[in-house]
């Protein structure tokens, strides 16, 4: 599966974008899993770096923590390596959740 498609780049607002808006009005726009564990990663911002050798994204990081922060795409790629059995699975990508959801939403534990 493609983590990231060219339609979630395009919806995806640059970096600090939503930096002082409020968490309701803050759209999330992909959300990613991992299908054998508890961590999910809510992006509501990101953009390519400068050296195009990765994805940066801004969001909610729900694991140990629940904490707003940064995460890149080569890091949901290589979460997994490693490992064996159904502990390997890759993070995946919910292809069925929309972009209605908000921040607040994810914070709140609503979604």
């Amino acid at each position: 599966m493609e983590l990231l498609t060219k339609e979630i780049r395009e919806k995806l607002p640059k970096l600090y974008a939503n930096e002082n808006k409020k968490p309701e009005d803050i759209k999330i726009i992909v959300k990613f899993f991992d299908p054998t564990g508890s961590w999910t990663w809510y992006a509501t911002e990101g953009e390519q770096n400068e050296d195009n050798t990765d994805f940066t994204f801004f969001g909610l990081v729900r694991g140990f923590e629940n904490e707003l922060g940064y995460f890149s795409l080569n890091e949901l790629k290589k979460a997994k390596e490693g490992m064996s059995g159904m502990r390997a699975l890759p993070i995946e990508r919910d292809r069925h959740f929309g972009f209605e959801h908000t921040l607040k939403e994810a914070m709140d534990r609503q979604i």
